[in-house]
């Protein structure tokens, strides 16, 4: 959808567009597929280097599209969003050079999501007087910030299960109110890795409503955030406001998700990834008796071999376009986590595509 509107539009308005984006491995390869041959559009996807599964790399990097540049940083996948935020926050370079935004941080894209959860409840119930919970693997917070516009929205959700795996700091806080990223050394590397992620693009959108809307009380939160490295909500009314929100959390291990895999597979015949997998160990768990619980499937299992073969002692099937994409030549530039030289990259492949064209 974000592809086709910006395209419809920049041909109207005789504009171009260059997106930014940060990806932990799944959204980022959607998003240039998404793009790829539009109109006057380029993207600029940074990804962590040597963090995502070998088909996650080869998904984006054998992508030989002219307007699609990936960009591995030398970090984890929150310093790759961070740097993102500060291009969009340097409103001199962001015009001049006409930077947009995709994936999580995107509005439009969250926007598209909340239709996932109206379409799972009329699947799932018979009338409207039917209450349904949602489980969903979360590292970004965007698919589940979505399901909250949906019920903010009227729709009749009991439950909003927030499923971490062991990068597990939204869980702390919906468990205990206090919000803590962990530092990279802190960081789990898992094998659900599109999860491993501490600090969720998409929570400020839920804090502003749970602080009344108030941006002022949003960013005195995230000005303690940047000074003491975390704040806590206990001692205030925002944490008596909380439950009013339907939310419950849990965590996932590497070896719940093998479990869980083996269990799918074992006594239904589906075969799902490891943070589909993290969704349902959650949601499981922390589903109300009677509700029927709907796991938002995030990933393909095909994606995931090595955890996949642990589990089961064979590879997933693959669509027939993706198989042996391992194999395909990749083009991908390695960058150290530096804002200037992702300014520098971003202008100098600008301005060269601009003299190809002129």
């Amino acid at each position: 959808m974000l592809g086709n509107l910006f395209e419809y539009v920049l041909d109207k308005a005789g504009g171009e567009l260059n997106i930014l984006g940060a990806t932990s491995g799944d959204t980022g390869s959607a998003a240039e597929y998404a793009m790829r041959n539009k109109h006057n559009i380029r993207v600029f996807m940074l990804s962590p280097h040597g963090e995502m599964s070998t088909f996650q790399r080869a998904q984006m990097y054998s992508l030989q599209d002219l307007n699609i540049f990936n960009i591995a940083i030398c970090g984890l996948f929150d310093e790759a969003q961070d740097m993102v935020k500060a291009v969009s926050g340097d409103h001199a370079f962001k015009e001049k050079y006409n930077i947009g935004t995709v994936n999580s941080i995107n509005w439009a894209r969250v926007l598209a999501q909340i239709v996932y959860y109206f379409k799972g409840y009329f699947a799932a119930t018979k009338s409207n007087d039917e209450k349904v919970a949602f489980s969903v693997p979360s590292g970004n917070f965007g698919n589940i910030c979505a399901g909250h516009i949906a019920r903010m929205m009227g729709l009749p959700i009991d439950q909003l299960i927030l499923a971490t795996n062991e990068n597990d700091v939204l869980n702390d806080f919906f468990r205990t109110g206090l919000y803590r990223p962990r530092t990279k050394s802190d960081t789990y590397r898992t094998s659900s890795p599109s999860m491993d992620i501490s600090k969720a693009s998409n929570f400020e959108r839920f804090v502003f409503d749970l602080v009344g809307r108030d941006p002022a009380k949003v960013c005195d939160l995230w000005g303690r955030l940047d000074t003491a490295g975390s704040f806590d909500i206990r001692s205030t009314s925002f944490w008596d406001e909380l439950p009013k929100f339907c939310f419950f959390s849990g965590k996932s291990t590497h070896l719940d998700r093998i479990n869980v895999i083996r269990d799918l597979w074992k006594n239904y015949g589906v075969m799902v990834d490891t943070h589909t997998a993290d969704g349902i160990k959650v949601g499981l768990e922390q589903c109300h008796h009677g509700v029927p619980l709907i796991c938002l499937e995030t990933a393909s299992p095909a994606k995931f071999d090595d955890v996949i073969n642990e589990a089961l002692g064979c590879n997933a099937e693959r669509p027939g376009g993706l198989l042996h994409i391992e194999e395909l030549p990749q083009r991908f530039e390695v960058m150290d986590a530096n804002l200037e030289t992702l300014k520098t990259y971003i202008a100098d492949n600008i301005k060269i595509k601009n003299h190809a064209v002129g």
